[in-house]
């Protein structure tokens, strides 16, 4: 069997579940706020504050019944945008103002369900990301970012880069074969080829504190991130019994794992 590594945070499937509310009286979006651009190349961003980093390629579920969110999805599939997902620093998911840090990831809904009283399930990949320079929290009935894009610096061609590379592709390799021949399958692990995806791709899988995920987001330097990735991939094969990380719903793997 062959399986594909799935870029997103620890498990498909997993999702966060983010309270929403109202579904009438909701204060109309003002045309300018979604997708627009300010001087200095800033990009207005509507945002939403979680319990959870996003990484670039990855996949999260998440469940919208607070009605400023429920108007944020309803915004952006309209305006076919994204939005921002961001790791809450201070406050709290549901109700109330979500002090954010300034770091995050780009979302594009890749498909909603909803329900008869408005409440909806929404499937999200992250795409690139983004840096706050300014906060805009009157602009919309949610909290709006005015962004710049962050750049990564490329790795070095040289024997220490490939050396660090190296280890961690067969390191996450030989986790998700053990995972699935605890389960009975040989399967061949196919992990992006690039070296920045596939960082991110180790980051998503692997279980790790927010704020540790979150100075991964914000490393700008891929050798750095694999190096801060090493050591937990190191532990994770250490560990006698499957990683928590890797206990995976059937109904997951259908999108990664076919028949030879």
């Amino acid at each position: 069997m062959k399986w594909r590594v799935p870029n997103y945070g620890r498990i498909k499937g997993n999702g966060r579940f983010i309270r929403s509310g109202r579904t009438e009286g909701a204060p109309e979006m003002r045309d300018d706020i979604l997708g627009g651009r300010m001087g200095n190349e800033l990009e207005k961003l509507p945002l939403f504050p979680l319990d959870t980093v996003l990484f670039p390629q990855a996949s999260l579920r998440l469940h919208v019944f607070e009605d400023r969110y429920r108007e944020l999805v309803r915004v952006c599939l309209e305006e076919e945008k994204p939005f921002g997902v961001v790791l809450i620093r201070a406050g709290q998911e549901v109700g109330g103002f979500a002090d954010p840090y300034m770091v995050g990831t780009m979302a594009r809904i890749r498909d909603v369900s909803r329900f008869e009283d408005g409440r909806m399930d929404i499937h999200i990949i992250g795409e690139r990301r983004f840096r706050i320079r300014r906060l805009d929290e009157d602009a919309a009935p949610f909290l709006v970012g005015h962004v710049e894009p962050i750049y990564e610096h490329p790795i070095e061609d040289d024997d220490r880069a490939e050396i660090v590379v190296t280890e961690a592709r067969e390191n996450v390799e030989l986790l998700v074969k053990r995972f699935f021949e605890r389960q009975q399958f040989n399967v061949q692990v196919m992990f992006p080829t690039d070296a920045v995806d596939l960082s991110f791709s180790i980051a998503n899988l692997l279980s790790m504190e927010n704020l540790h995920k979150q100075r991964l987001l914000e490393t700008t330097d891929t050798l750095d991130r694999f190096e801060d990735l090493l050591p937990v991939l190191r532990s994770a094969l250490m560990e006698s019994e499957t990683p928590s990380y890797f206990r995976i719903a059937s109904r997951d793997l259908a999108e990664w794992v076919n028949p030879n």
